[in-house]
């Protein structure tokens, strides 16, 4: 897959955004433990960052996803990785489900405003025993009236104390499992709803992350993103955008840590030579540099399938474990050649040994995604492959 013009634009467009709005706020960011969403959001809104590939009749662009691929691989750009992940979570984690499958209802109120960056969203799947097993949530919503009655709590939920609005995953029937589970709209403002804590983490520690508790939230039913019991399948499609997301947005941080520690090791000198003459290491970086292009690759004919309509599970799949388990490899080799700079914090490299931990658990950790491809591949045992 190729970019084209207008594809560059947009680039150029985000990546100078970037530099002006975003990158000199950074390391306020990270020491404060949160960035100011709505009103980076609302900025971003304005210029159409968005919405790239939601319907145009709802404020978007109506792009195809490779747009959405350009997106996150700009935002890569940015000097963290807590706040790319906000904003993905608002872009292709919280709300290509509501674009999708939402009545026009839930997308002129939930949608349009996410778009235009007036509300700030976030997606409510994982529970402190539910994580990658989604299967697994025991939240619950009980018709009432015209309402659902919510209960439960959910986990790790990013943009989870600021956020206006979650998009999330309730049982709502006492089916099987894969059958009884709803998506619903969630305004944060509801009665009922508390903010147990702010989640303190290794790292991504410019976005603000929470565990929150729903005791008796009503929400009209009319708040329900397609149809009732459908929703494990729409949180399977929308992981397939979240996973493609993740690896375009790896890309450039491996990049950048990989030409970043070529100057260092240019400038350090030990034994008398600069240490990049060691043959060792300038090997290490080019084979490191040789899979983050490999990576690159997978991703674009990923993308490219999935523009053209096919099913790219399992390679989504692929991607997300290889930026995953690249990242940490990177990080770790290129933290190493810094030596003892490498482990202070003024070093570039340790918030990407740190933010870029969560790629192999967040999303759906590397196992899970080892065990779809699995599947794939036919190979699991009979009794597995349910």
């Amino acid at each position: 897959m190729i970019y084209g013009p207008e594809h560059r634009e947009l680039i150029r467009s985000l990546g100078k955004f970037i530099d002006q709005e975003i990158n000199p706020h950074v390391d306020e960011w990270e020491a404060a433990g949160a960035f100011p969403a709505h009103e980076l959001f609302k900025k971003m809104g304005d210029q159409g960052f968005l919405g790239v590939c939601k319907p145009e009749e709802f404020g978007g662009m109506g792009l195809d996803y490779s747009f959405s691929l350009a997106v996150s691989e700009t935002l890569g750009q940015i000097h963290c990785g807590a706040v790319p992940m906000a904003i993905g979570v608002q872009t292709d984690m919280a709300t290509p489900a509501l674009a999708r499958f939402g009545s026009d209802y839930v997308r002129e109120n939930f949608l349009r405003p996410a778009i235009a960056g007036d509300y700030v969203a976030c997606i409510g799947v994982s529970e402190p025993d539910a994580g990658s097993d989604v299967a697994a949530i025991k939240s619950n919503a009980r018709k009432d009236g015209n309402d659902y009655v919510i209960n439960g709590q959910k986990m790790w939920i990013t943009n989870g104390a600021q956020a206006d609005f979650m998009v999330m995953l309730v049982n709502t029937s006492d089916g099987a499992m894969h059958e009884r589970k709803s998506l619903i709209a969630v305004p944060m403002d509801s009665p009922g709803i508390s903010l147990a804590r702010k989640l303190d983490k290794l790292g991504m520690r410019a976005s603000d992350t929470a565990q929150l508790f729903f005791e008796d939230v009503r929400v009209p039913q009319r708040n329900l993103i397609g149809e009732e019991g459908k929703g494990f399948t729409y949180q399977m499609l929308q992981f397939q955008e979240e996973r493609l997301w993740a690896a375009g947005a790896g890309l450039k941080p491996l990049e950048k840590a990989i030409t970043d520690v070529i100057d260092y090791t240019r400038e350090r000198h030990t034994f008398g030579k600069p240490l990049i003459d060691n043959q060792y290491i300038h090997f290490r970086l080019a084979e490191l540099l040789t899979e983050v292009e490999q990576l690159r690759s997978l991703t674009y004919r990923a993308v490219e399938e999935y523009v053209a309509g096919k099913d790219v599970t399992m390679l989504a799949s692929m991607a997300k474990l290889k930026v995953g388990r690249l990242t940490r490899e990177i990080a770790d080799a290129c933290l190493q050649f810094y030596g003892g700079m490498g482990f202070m914090n003024e070093t570039p490299i340790t918030r990407l040994y740190r933010d870029g931990r969560l790629t192999s658990i967040g999303g759906g950790a590397d196992e899970v995604m080892l065990g779809i491809i699995c599947k794939y591949m036919d190979i699991l045992p009979k009794q597995r492959r349910g």
